[in-house]
């Protein structure tokens, strides 16, 4: 398939178009970089042996989008093009509204005007919102708490009524849990600018020196030590995921929304204490208050994507956190920022909802 990847320079996209170009398919990136660097796309390159075309775009400027979709025959788009901070959300819910709201209106329209049938949504676990039962299935109620978290459930609002309006077209809503980990190669990987949000980056620069200490932010939730608990998942299973998908829709041609992570909740201290002994380091850390928005536990049922789609994640922690390290230590010339990679709240050491 000619696939076209929106966003496909940041952290998910990224290792997407790496697995996406190792199963034979060919990738178009559209990326406008404002999280991300257009160097990424000169190491997928590396990675995967082939040229990769790429175009500086935002999936906001319909006619460029449209002129591009009606130049090249395009078989499905995979959109991760979104702003992702909940923080920033917060502060500026109207740059988020019309980012990540009105880019999917402008995307939706060019796939129609050029006849492009089928899309796989990156979308999120903040859908969820403070879980009533865990692990959560599809099923659950769905509520959002932030101006991030309303975005993604209003994108794929969107895109289930173009599907029920348009019976000829078929999307794949992926909600994610938390990605962390790098590619093995340690060439393409997650770096955040300024302070990280979210936990494994923080860890990364806390053991590379970069900060004095991790804070963890509550020590008495009714958890298994008593720090948050959260679905980890590794960023190449998340990928994986994204080529199924596409695979999925090609051949049945049926919609479908499923939630991507490992099914298994790892703590804070946990993940702290893997990631130490696996990398052999110094991880110093201290326990504060809890912040306020948290909740104790968030991880996923993943079986209907085992079901539907015959994935499920195959890497462990270990290999998360020796991933993340690699990277960490000898890829951090380049910043592969995320641009439309989701993770689900965390009650994490510097680690936001997302």
């Amino acid at each position: 398939m000619n696939i076209l990847l929106c966003g496909g320079a940041g952290y998910i996209g990224s290792h997407a178009a790496v697995v996406l170009a190792g199963r034979g398919h060919q990738v178009v990136i559209v990326d406008n970089h404002c999280n991300s660097s257009p160097d990424v796309v000169l190491r997928v390159q590396q990675l995967t042996g082939t040229r990769i075309e790429s175009h500086c775009l935002d999936v906001r400027d319909g006619g460029a989008l449209t002129a591009l979709m009606s130049a090249q025959r395009f078989d499905a788009v995979v959109h991760f093009a979104a702003l992702k901070a909940v923080g920033e959300s917060c502060e500026q819910p109207l740059a988020y509204f019309d980012n990540n709201i009105s880019g999917t209106i402008t995307l939706l329209q060019a796939m129609r005007a050029c006849g492009v049938r089928h899309l796989v949504f990156s979308s999120s676990a903040t859908v969820y919102g403070d879980p009533e039962l865990v692990p959560i299935p599809e099923t659950a109620r769905l509520q959002v708490t932030n101006p991030y978290g309303r975005t993604k459930l209003v994108m794929e609002q969107l895109i289930e009524d173009v599907c029920r309006a348009d019976p000829g077209f078929s999307a794949a809503n992926l909600r994610y849990f938390n990605p962390v980990g790098a590619h093995p190669s340690g060439l393409i990987g997650e770096s955040p600018s300024g302070v990280p949000n979210n936990l494994m980056p923080y860890v990364c620069q806390v053991a590379a020196g970069q900060r004095d200490h991790l804070r963890i932010f509550g020590g008495d939730w009714p958890t298994v030590d008593g720090t948050g608990v959260r679905d980890y998942l590794h960023v190449m299973d998340l990928a994986e995921a994204h080529a199924d998908a596409l695979e999925y829709l090609a051949s049945t041609q049926q919609s479908l929304t499923v939630n991507l992570g490992t099914g298994q909740g790892v703590s804070v201290r946990q993940l702290v204490e893997t990631f130490a002994r696996e990398n052999d380091c110094a991880l110093p850390y201290e326990i504060v208050g809890r912040r306020a928005g948290d909740v104790a536990e968030v991880y996923a049922d993943p079986a209907l994507a085992r079901r539907l789609l015959g994935w499920e994640a195959k890497r462990d922690l270990a290999t998360m956190c020796r991933d993340a390290w690699r990277w960490q230590r000898q890829g951090q010339g380049v910043c592969d920022m995320p641009d439309g990679s989701d993770e689900a709240a965390t009650s994490a050491g510097m680690a936001s909802a997302a």
